[in-house]
């Protein structure tokens, strides 16, 4: 039964809303050109006669002896067409022309001004292709293990980095997370019939950030081969950057170091670097002190950057944008909520939807709403202040570990994809986010707390009118429950004062046969009263 301080919905309403099988009546959906043994590819080097048109597909049966970056470079040499796409780096908020840019093979995080970079496409060179092109170019290497686009990041590489070779690609195939109906718990705590969740913890690392680290790394695997000046990567973390960090590093036997802030990550989060052969710093400090700390060190050593201030990041966490209209069948949701810490994420979403938008793949995007830990609010009060004057704050201890973060690197950035998207911010209390977080868990989930925060978020939009019961709604879920299950056993034991509202502790029982019977008894006449 839904809680009586949540929304209690009338049932009426959960018909579903009618949707077309598109919502733009100009993209016409067009059927895959058939593939007919495992290894078959669309080749993005093939002539193309028609923008119309997808790619050929080539059929082939991979030799035994090879493996699949040999059999990616023997047809990468046996076609002599490429299309010259490519990407810089400029000023955040500048243009592709701007007359400050630099190239992705250059160690740089900052504009001349101080200011943050962005990494730009030239869309000139991707506008020749139309969307029916790229939704047929994406949609046709999901589920494939042709190297490198069975990776959901290198499924999109002309859109992510497209001068990179294929050979400098370090993957795990990462990407192509579950998106998943909510069924119960929309239903029954919410009154929706249209409730998704994307579960980007279902990962290589259990997070949403190899999403971003396999393109940072493979770029650091490129420079390296290049002879620059790079002899490791390092980051500070709250637990899952390092993990991903670690982990793409020890995959391109790269060195990775790693500042974590002491005693404030989950064991499961510290163990994945130290079993990765990270060398962990653990400061005694917060997340903001590691990130002051590993700025310095940077531009004393040379050691990559691999925080988010790092532009490179987003180019592969935005690609979960673009999996989502996928899975949708290129139907855009309503309404997308993403949680916040550092910031980059919520702009990786809307610069994933926006490409999508201006290079014809979809007509519009949807709504964000970033979500925030109360204890860790800084974005939440500078929306509530009407966007006037951002102040950073002393992040409080949260269970949402990985979003304490009070001077987030990010801010500008999540600001203009909030503006641009009609976007909104909304807050969670630790009791909130632990409640929605075992509420979503007796349903079937089993989530971290940053998505109890996201779904907080939602609650409260819910229950306000502002997201009706048939709007098709995705919350993003960036980290696996398998991170944070001392916080989840905490809860449910009774060991957090104050909390513990849907706790569903253990019941000890004596070890005899009467004694259970009468405590089953009880449980089933509790779940259906008409037992007997």
């Amino acid at each position: 039964m839904a809680s009586s301080s949540l929304f209690n919905p009338s049932f009426s309403t959960l018909n579903p809303k009618p949707r077309p099988f598109y919502r733009n009546p100009k993209i016409n959906h067009r059927p895959l050109p058939a593939i007919f043994c495992t290894s078959s590819i669309f080749d993005p080097s093939s002539p193309i006669t028609n923008n119309n048109s997808p790619p050929h597909p080539i059929k082939h049966r991979r030799p035994a002896d090879e493996n699949i970056r040999d059999e990616a470079r023997r047809h990468r040499s046996a076609s002599d067409d490429r299309h010259n796409f490519s990407a810089k780096y400029v000023p955040f908020n500048a243009g592709f022309d701007s007359p400050e840019s630099y190239s992705l093979d250059e160690i740089v995080y900052r504009s001349r001004s101080g200011g943050l970079l962005d990494v730009l496409h030239d869309m000139d060179a991707l506008k020749k292709f139309d969307g029916a092109y790229w939704r047929s170019l994406f949609d046709s290497r999901v589920g494939r293990t042709t190297w490198p686009y069975g990776s959901g990041v290198w499924s999109k590489k002309e859109w992510v980095l497209p001068e990179i070779d294929p050979d400098d690609i370090v993957s795990a195939f990462e990407g192509n997370s579950n998106l998943f109906w909510a069924e119960r718990y929309g239903k029954q705590f919410l009154g929706m019939n249209d409730l998704w969740v994307k579960h980007c913890g279902i990962s290589h690392t259990g997070s949403f950030k190899d999403l971003g680290m396999t393109v940072l790394v493979s770029q650091v695997n490129r420079l390296r081969r290049m002879n620059r000046p790079v002899v490791g990567v390092g980051c500070a973390s709250t637990g899952d950057t390092s993990a991903a960090l670690s982990a793409y590093c020890a995959s391109a036997g790269i060195p990775s170091i790693v500042f974590l802030p002491a005693n404030k990550i989950s064991t499961a989060q510290l163990v994945q670097p130290i079993a990765n052969g990270a060398l962990v710093l653990s400061i005694d400090t917060d997340f903001d002190g590691c990130m002051k700390l590993i700025r310095e060190v940077t531009s004393e050593l040379p050691i990559y950057l691999a925080n988010s201030l790092n532009s490179l990041r987003l180019e592969g966490q935005k690609t979960a944008a673009i999996e989502i209209l996928q899975q949708f069948d290129w139907e855009v949701p309503d309404w997308v909520i993403v949680p916040g810490g550092n910031l980059g994420n919520i702009y990786a979403f809307y610069k994933g939807f926006k490409m999508c938008q201006e290079l014809g793949l979809v007509d519009r995007i949807p709504r964000l709403v970033c979500a925030q830990a109360a204890n860790a609010n800084p974005l939440y009060l500078y929306y509530k202040s009407g966007w006037e004057e951002f102040k950073p704050v002393q992040a409080n201890s949260t269970f949402a570990s990985a979003i304490q973060i009070g001077d987030p690197v990010s801010i500008d950035r999540a600001v203009y994809a909030l503006k641009n998207s009609d976007g909104i911010v909304e807050e969670a209390s630790e009791e909130e986010l632990m409640d929605a977080m075992a509420q979503a868990d007796s349903t079937g989930m089993f989530i971290c707390p940053h998505t109890g925060v996201a779904l907080t978020a939602l609650i409260k939009l819910r229950n306000s009118g502002v997201i009706g019961p048939s709007d098709r709604t995705v919350v993003i879920s960036t980290a696996h429950g398998l991170k944070f299950t001392q916080s989840k056993t905490d809860y449910h034991s009774g060991d957090i004062p104050g909390m513990g509202r849907f706790a569903n502790p253990p019941v000890e029982v004596n070890a005899d046969f009467g004694a259970v019977m009468d405590v089953l008894k009880n449980y089933l006449l509790s779940k259906a009263p008409n037992y007997k």
